[in-house]
């Protein structure tokens, strides 16, 4: 192949051509530029069983070399030249039996081999390279040509780090930027543990988090796949390596994902909150694709092989028993070197990950939970027998609460309208500004402040009301009656009130409205009798008046 009085740089020695093909089957012919004399030379790749039967078909069917070529599907000079090459190594036909490829190669092609050296680059350093954000094969090659400037084409320089990449295990195979993913996933193996007092056997979950660029690894046991374990071996996986990755890759567990999904699953709500707060992005693994999460199924391998197999011995007695046990190994598997790449999975970490990871916020991750609630009549929600109140513009709408060990907040399309300190008791939450303007005025009474108003009145108008709010179970149900009659002391006057009321509290008439009626009758203006004026023990039932009422 003529290449302008150059040759192809595609190609630059028998080692390359050895790297791309794992054999050594291929060798070159060289053609002189007319032009700039016998230095320059394009080549052509032969493999090295046409290069046999070029010196069998020439020295023992004595073929000249445009048949040789037709034969062997190569040009007359190309045949030649091979000839010319085999004769200055003095080889004929046969050739000695001995001779493999590696001599055959080298006997013809050691002067080209030698006149081709040219610089590798650290292929290690290249992979390390390329899990950097923004680095690209294009840039690393440009720099390697400001370095060497004969050195390899890009598309040569390509082909053997894909050639370098292929000969590592498969988690090492793939290229993963700095920071990037944290793969997560359950180890499949669980770990036994007894219960001291019961005897009974339970298995603890082991939860697995593997950095994608370093393979920095993060391992704890679990009671369950529960969403509360889920979530919080996250938080403390993000705690151990200390920052957070762009992006979270689970499998579609159920604890993670609600409804798997080839191009789109559903995340669960819980899990999107923590995404949010840590501001990590969430990509489930795709059903059935187990390249897509590699790097933590061969993470579990390594934890199963190094950490879980070796406690299969002990007895346990709590998860906080197997995490204790853990801890070491853990630290041990981060610290063992690798087979394939220079360091171990923590001095990668440090190098790689670690710069580049995003900060921890300032506040842990509370675990939550998210329901959906309808507001009712009364402008409350209720969870778990207790109600707490929302703005009432919001009655009968549907809510979604977000539920914490300590707080209860209600989201209406996705804003927060209320907040309460969560109560494990049955009752009410009330805030003052969630209700309506009349019922906000109405909550403003008190017991003490009604029955300071009526004591202004009169001692009677004082006792009155206090039986009216002893008479109901709640004592707010009598407010709007204690209400009603104060403020009949307006209409008719405080003295007539204040008699109204002793006659009311001898007759048992304590209702709103036997008080109004003994004052629209003038009953209040009437002496009592003598036999009822003794009477200190008055019934209080709202149905009964005495018979003097009726006089």
């Amino acid at each position: 192949m003529k290449m302008g009085g150059h040759y192809d740089q595609s190609c630059h020695s028998l080692k390359d051509v050895r790297d791309r093909s794992n054999s050594l089957t291929v060798g070159y012919f060289f053609l002189p530029n007319r032009e700039e004399g016998d230095v320059p030379m394009t080549m052509e790749r032969t493999t090295m069983r046409k290069i046999r039967e070029v010196l069998r078909l020439k020295y023992t069917h004595n073929l000249s070399y445009p048949q040789i070529g037709t034969s062997c599907n190569l040009s007359r000079e190309c045949v030649r030249q091979y000839v010319k090459k085999a004769e200055k190594a003095g080889l004929s036909w046969p050739l000695p039996e001995e001779m493999d490829d590696v001599e055959l190669e080298r006997r013809l092609f050691k002067d080209i081999d030698q006149a081709l050296q040219v610089p590798h680059p650290d292929w290690l350093i290249v992979h390390q390279e390329m899990k950097k954000k923004g680095v690209t094969l294009m840039l690393l090659w440009e720099e390697y040509k400001e370095v060497y400037p004969h050195g390899y084409q890009y598309s040569r320089f390509c082909e053997l780090y894909r050639s370098f990449k292929g000969k590592l295990n498969p988690t090492m195979r793939q290229t993963h930027k700095a920071g990037e993913k944290l793969f997560v996933d359950f180890s499949g193996l669980t770990v036994p543990w007894v219960d001291k007092l019961t005897g009974e056997i339970y298995k603890a979950e082991i939860f697995v988090a593997v950095l994608g660029a370093s393979n920095y690894t993060y391992v704890e046991a679990c009671e369950s796949q529960s969403l509360p374990c889920w979530i919080e071996a996250h938080v403390r996986a993000l705690e151990f390596i200390g920052g957070v990755p762009n992006a979270a890759v689970p499998d579609n567990i159920k604890s993670g994902v609600t409804k798997a999904h080839h191009y789109d699953p559903d995340i669960n709500i819980t899990y999107q909150d923590f995404a949010c707060h840590y501001n990590i992005a969430i990509i489930p693994a795709r059903a059935g694709k187990a390249r897509d999460k590699a790097k933590v199924e061969v993470g579990v391998q390594g934890i199963q092989r190094r950490i879980l197999a070796p406690l299969r011995h002990h007895t346990f007695f709590s998860v906080a028993d197997i995490n204790k046990a853990l801890a070491p190994l853990l630290r041990d598997y981060n610290h063992r070197s690798f087979q394939d790449l220079p360091g171990s999975r923590l001095s990668q970490f440090l190098l790689i990950d670690k710069p580049v990871l995003q900060p921890l916020p300032k506040e842990r991750y509370q675990y939550a939970e998210w329901k959906k609630a309808k507001v009712n009549i009364d402008y409350h929600i209720a969870f778990e027998k207790h109600f707490y109140s929302v703005p009432y513009a919001y009655i009968k709408e549907e809510v979604t609460l977000r539920i914490t060990r300590t707080t209860i907040e209600c989201y209406y399309q996705n804003q927060r309208i209320a907040s309460h300190l969560r109560s494990f008791r049955p009752g009410h939450t009330t805030i003052r500004e969630h209700m309506p303007k009349a019922h906000r005025a109405h909550v403003e009474w008190t017991p003490e402040r009604l029955l300071s108003w009526a004591k202004k009145i009169g001692p009677s108008t004082g006792k009155l009301i206090e039986s009216v709010i002893q008479s109901r179970a709640i004592p707010e149900q009598g407010f709007r009656a204690c209400l009603g009659i104060l403020r009949l002391g307006k209409s008719y006057g405080e003295h007539r009130l204040e008699n109204a009321a002793k006659r009311a509290l001898v007759i048992g008439a304590i209702r709103y409205q036997s008080i109004e009626s003994i004052l629209k009758r003038g009953l209040d203006q009437q002496p009592l009798p003598a036999a009822d004026l003794k009477s200190t023990s008055p019934t209080i039932h709202g149905n009964v008046r005495g018979s003097h009422y009726y006089n």
